[in-house]
């Protein structure tokens, strides 16, 4: 979706372990950038710490008017934006909206490449979530999988299976998908 502004998401690409630096710069150039952090903790031979590790390996999100793609593009780091059907992935601002939510919420998300299947819709009852409906492309063990399509990723929480009921109304497009 095209804000009032002619801006709108999209997914750059950047060198292994340069999304933190990537977003500094393309922050000292104004341009309006996300880059999701993972809360993890970690072991060290001495002391466990928690460290913020980017969510996505080699992505940053950024918010763009035509005009300023060359200028992302131009940025140490960047190696393109992704691409999909031969052009810059739009990224909807509700699912940018569901990363932050997300990541408010949980702590040591994890993400999980998933193929699309349709199956039954469901409404999620409880949670940051609560209301979204997806499809159902798997059933494990209390796993619900945030679809986000323009990227092809599903971020990972564990729910209880009794916050989620079925829902029956004609197929559309949803938010999320739930397993």
């Amino acid at each position: 979706m095209v804000s009032q502004d002619g801006k709108q998401w999209f997914a750059l690409y950047t060198r292994p372990r340069w999304e933190k630096k990537v977003t500094e710069l393309l922050d000292r150039k104004k341009i309006q950038v996300y880059c999701p952090l993972n809360k993890v903790q970690r072991q060290w031979s001495d002391r466990k710490k928690i460290v913020h590790e980017p969510l996505f390996s080699s992505y940053v999100f950024v918010c763009l008017s035509p005009e300023e793609q060359t200028k992302a593009l131009q940025t140490d780091g960047v190696i393109n934006f992704v691409y999909w059907l031969h052009k810059p992935a739009v990224i909807r601002n509700d699912e940018i909206d569901a990363i932050r939510r997300f990541l408010n919420e949980y702590e040591n998300v994890s993400l999980e490449k998933c193929p699309v299947n349709m199956n039954d819709t469901v409404r999620i009852l409880n949670g940051p979530l609560m209301t979204w409906e997806g499809q159902v492309v798997e059933v494990r063990a209390n796993t619900i999988k945030v679809m986000l399509p323009s990227l092809g990723q599903c971020l990972v929480a564990e729910f209880r299976k009794e916050n989620v009921e079925k829902v029956i109304h004609p197929v559309s497009a949803y938010h999320m998908k739930a397993v």
